[in-house]
């Protein structure tokens, strides 16, 4: 349940909203789940979740009825990949943008929930499109390691965390390259040395909380035994050697990493960067890694099929922007799904601070794909999936978010159409069951400036 709704009601000028139980009938219902839309359907949400969808469904005797005929009801949609909220106006304006830190100290320590911004204007526009939840991460800036991203929601009030912490966030393509000093062969090198610091951190602190004295297992090098005089004391807990380039912090952090306890996002576009990744996932076997972006993903797409790890994929690269994205296709997506692939769509470099509803566009442009020769597309239900449940499964949360499922959050939208084609509009949105509030500043400016008299415009709009 969302908590400071009268404060945000407050806030916004809107009457507090509260979750209530809500049947919706009649509609053209996609449970979001790769499934085909079921016509005439029923989607009840009770206390903040869904009670049911599809067919044949039993509707509480107290619910508010919501007549959908001739609409679309889908789960809202998940931005797979995305900087949202934390920046307002463009990445490179002073004072506007938290998603990264040139100056500071830390790179894998930082967390990006305190610089989330609930009432950033980017949010309000996109729940107004129906994305209800994005998985947002920080930038890198000195080292290859940005930090740790979360899972929000974009509700109308105070409270935008759904899971902090989820992520690590790396670069080990093209940027990772420049950011290591200017090597692919640097950054993965950084890549482990930061595995080991954070390795060395975690079994020290094993050692020290257990008294244990023996040799311990660890996860990169095996079972060690370290002499107390190579290794130096940063504050209270573990031991650390002298030779190390990550703070603490940073290495404290990778220790969940590494221990397969969070998943780590990898940025990485070229066919040889996504095979290399696959090779250290046989190196680090206890990493729950995702690739990001893999706009060369079709070339090596059985690798990564038999690999197991998940892709966020973008969805319509099909210009060769970058050296590392020379095999740029259209059909990237419909091929990485087809040879097993398991794929969502995101928008990593892609305005991925503002423009997250461009994301049902792009799945509609992957089902009118299929119609094309030569090209390959995905199925309808296929592409409402690859923006709502395989974004929340690829790190985790699709127990509880991303479909129409009993007993996941209720996050739903009504449309004025098939929602994977533009001219459709989102007329109602719940998060988490609590109806919110479709405004933005563009609405806001819409609404005043249509309908002024000549006579009461500014001077410079008379001329």
């Amino acid at each position: 349940m969302k908590r400071l709704l009268l404060i945000a009601a407050l806030l916004l000028g809107t009457s507090p909203l509260a979750a209530q139980t809500i049947a919706i009938t009649g509609g053209t219902v996609a449970l979001g789940d790769g499934s085909d839309p079921i016509v005439g359907g029923t989607v009840v949400i009770q206390s903040g979740k869904i009670l049911g969808a599809g067919v044949g469904i039993p509707i509480p005797r107290d619910a508010q009825m919501i007549d959908a005929r001739g609409k679309w009801v889908t789960p809202g949609i998940i931005g797979g990949f995305s900087r949202l909220g934390l920046s307002e106006v463009d990445l490179s304006a002073d004072g506007t943008t938290d998603d990264r830190a040139p100056s500071g100290p830390f790179s894998a320590a930082i967390d990006v929930v305190p610089a989330v911004n609930p009432l950033s204007s980017t949010i309000s526009v996109n729940r107004a499109d129906g994305v209800t939840r994005a998985i947002v991460a920080p930038s890198t800036a000195r080292n290859i390691f940005a930090g740790q991203g979360a899972m929000i929601d974009l509700g109308a009030d105070h409270d935008p965390i759904t899971a902090a912490r989820r992520f690590q966030f790396v670069e080990l393509g093209e940027s990772g390259a420049a950011t290591a000093g200017g090597s692919r062969a640097s950054a993965h090198l950084l890549f482990r040395n930061a595995l080991r610091e954070a390795g060395e951190l975690g079994r020290d602190s094993a050692r020290i909380s257990s008294g244990a004295r023996q040799p311990v297992d660890n996860p990169i090098e095996g079972p060690v035994v370290r002499d107390p005089n190579e290794s130096r004391m940063l504050g209270p807990g573990a031991q650390r050697s002298d030779d190390v380039l990550l703070t603490r912090f940073d290495a404290a952090a990778l220790v969940p990493v590494l221990q397969g306890r969070q998943y780590l996002l990898v940025h990485v576009e070229r066919a040889s960067d996504i095979l290399q990744v696959i090779a250290l996932k046989r190196d680090f076997p206890r990493l729950k890694m995702v690739l990001v972006g893999v706009t060369e993903g079709w070339t090596v797409a059985d690798r990564i099929a038999a690999s197991g790890i998940p892709v966020i994929a973008s969805a319509v690269n099909d210009l060769p922007a970058s050296f590392e994205q020379l095999a740029a296709t259209q059909s990237n997506i419909g091929r990485m799904r087809a040879a097993g692939v398991n794929v969502a769509i995101g928008m990593i470099d892609d305005n991925d601070s503002r423009y997250l509803f461009n994301q049902r566009q792009y799945a509609g442009n992957l089902v009118a794909l299929g119609k094309v020769p030569g090209a390959t597309g995905v199925s309808w239900g296929e592409a409402l999936a690859m923006i709502t449940s395989k974004p929340a499964e690829v790190i985790g949360l699709g127990r509880s978010l991303g479909s129409l499922g009993r007993g996941k959050q209720g996050d739903v939208v009504i449309w004025s159409g098939d929602p994977l084609e533009m001219a459709s509009e989102a007329q109602m949105v719940w998060i988490d069951g609590v109806r919110q509030p479709l405004e933005s500043r563009q609405t806001k400016l819409r609404d005043r400036y249509q309908s002024l008299e000549r006579q009461a415009l500014p001077e410079a709009y008379r001329r």
